[in-house]
């Protein structure tokens, strides 16, 4: 079982970042209605990496999408090319001068990363001025890729991808900034995340089999008893919850609540967004819209 800060890094960390499928698992996720005042909007959880089995979106999806008025993502990097992504993202993911990776982190765990990587063919040298969340992202990144994952095959771009198609406007609920802000605000322990992540890599992929066919299914029971083993009672679960969920989703239902009654919008946000108590279906249950499951 992975540690509490493993857990959270890995699943949450990345707002469902990170997704492993199974290709026996038909791709049929939750999407819900939001109506209120006679305005029927969708919201849809997604994940923003996967294999070939999630190319394509399910038809429930794509005629959601056709019906509004416009496309709300979290970010719209495909608004962005590669270098000014690059251009905005250094100044989070790059240490103060004059210090460098192995000052930010134990000996004992430099030692560890730079084993890693050289097991690699890596020299650790290529991230001396990053960040260790930085360094953290960048490791899973290797091994999804290595897995056979790719933003390609993200939800998210296959719903930004739909609604250029349609030529729907496609909305933000942050910037790119708030993200890296929010991914750096979670280095306070990075000695701790470092070691959980390095015992438990081996094991990515078993950990998200069962939460991603349980996206992939719509199974919202399974989500939700993720959500709950994400987050525990220590200070570190309590801080990542705020920093990740709560203050974000908190930040998103105040944006949509006055346009949700003038606009139909199709609203796709990081699936672990949507379950417990400051998910955005309870939140905006609470402001009086009527959420079903379609």
């Amino acid at each position: 079982m992975f540690s509490t800060v493993n857990r959270v890094f890995l699943t949450l960390l990345l707002a469902f970042l990170i997704g492993f499928s199974s290709h026996s698992v038909a791709l049929s996720p939750a999407l819900f209605k939001v109506e209120k005042a006679g305005v029927t909007s969708y919201l849809f959880g997604t994940v923003h990496v996967g294999d070939k089995s999630m190319d394509g979106l399910p038809k429930k999806i794509t005629q959601a999408i056709e019906q509004t008025d416009e496309v709300i993502v979290e970010v719209n990097i495909e608004a962005l090319n590669a270098f000014e992504i690059q251009k905005r993202s250094i100044p989070f993911m790059t240490l103060p001068q004059g210090r460098t990776l192995k000052d930010e982190i134990s000996a004992e765990h430099f030692e560890a990363l730079k084993q890693y990587f050289a097991a690699k063919q890596i020299n650790i040298a290529l991230f001396e001025n990053l960040a260790p969340w930085a360094v953290m992202v960048t490791m899973m990144q290797i091994e999804y890729q290595n897995l056979g994952y790719l933003e390609d095959y993200g939800i998210d771009k296959q719903v930004i991808a739909h609604a250029k198609k349609h030529n729907k406007p496609i909305g933000e609920l942050e910037t790119l900034e708030q993200q890296l802000e929010m991914l750096s605000s979670l280095g306070v322990k990075s000695d701790l995340m470092i070691s959980t992540t390095l015992a438990q890599l081996k094991d990515v992929e078993q950990y998200f089999l069962d939460l991603v066919n349980a996206w992939k299914k719509g199974d919202m029971d399974t989500l939700n008893k993720y959500y709950q083993l994400s987050f525990d009672d220590s200070d570190y679960g309590k801080f990542s919850e705020e920093v990740m969920l709560t203050q974000r989703n908190n930040n998103w239902v105040e944006q949509l609540t006055p346009r949700l009654t003038k606009e139909s919008l199709f609203i796709a946000v990081g699936a672990l967004h949507l379950p417990e108590k400051h998910g955005l279906i309870t939140q905006l249950k609470a402001q009086g819209f009527n959420v079903t499951r379609l």
